[in-house]
C-alpha cells in the first residue's frame, strides 16, 4: 500500500480543514462562517460540550444536534501574546477564555487594547476568517471583539 501523500501546503497550514469530508463537525465551521457560535447537544443525555465533540462525553453516544450558543461571552481570563506568533497573525494579541451559556470558549480577542482588556469584561462574537482551504472554501476560527455598549 502506498504512503498518503502530505502536500507541502498541508504540511504548514495550521488551520483545521472544515469541509464535510474531513470532519463530521463541518457544520460547526459552517454556521461560524454566518456569525453563530453553536455546539453539540448529545440526542441521548441533552449534555451540551465545549468544543463540539462527535460523541457524548457523559453517556458515549454518537447521536447529535447542533444549538446555538449566545453571541456575548464575558472574559474569564487572558494572555497578551506578543512574539512567536502564527504566521499571519499580528501582535501583541490577546488570548482569551471566554464564558458563553456556561461554556469557557478559547479564542482571540480582536479589536482591543491589551492594555485595556479586563476579566469580566464583556465581549462578543466576530469569528475570524483565516485563509482558504485547498479547495479555496473560506475557513473561520471563532473569535471576540471587545463590546463597546
Amino acid at each position: 500500500m502506498a504512503e498518503p501523500r502530505v502536500t507541502y501546503f498541508r504540511a504548514i497550514d495550521p488551520f483545521p480543514l472544515e469541509s464535510a469530508e474531513h470532519t463530521k463537525l463541518h457544520e460547526f465551521y459552517a454556521r461560524l462562517g454566518e456569525g453563530r457560535l453553536v455546539t453539540t447537544r448529545c440526542a441521548a443525555c441533552g449534555t451540551t460540550a465545549w468544543p463540539p465533540r462527535g460523541f457524548c462525553g457523559e453517556c458515549a453516544s454518537d447521536a447529535f444536534s447542533w444549538v446555538d450558543l449566545a453571541r456575548e461571552g464575558t472574559i474569564h481570563a487572558f494572555t497578551v501574546q506578543d512574539t512567536g506568533l502564527p504566521a499571519g497573525f499580528d501582535g501583541p494579541r490577546v488570548f482569551a477564555i471566554v464564558k458563553v451559556d456556561g461554556h469557557r470558549v478559547f479564542a482571540v480577542v480582536t479589536g482591543a487594547d491589551p492594555a485595556k482588556v479586563r476579566v469580566g469584561q464583556r465581549v462578543r462574537l466576530a469569528p475570524v476568517r483565516v485563509s482558504d482551504d485547498p479547495k479555496g472554501n473560506p475557513r473561520y476560527l471563532p473569535a471576540f471583539t471587545v463590546d463597546r455598549a
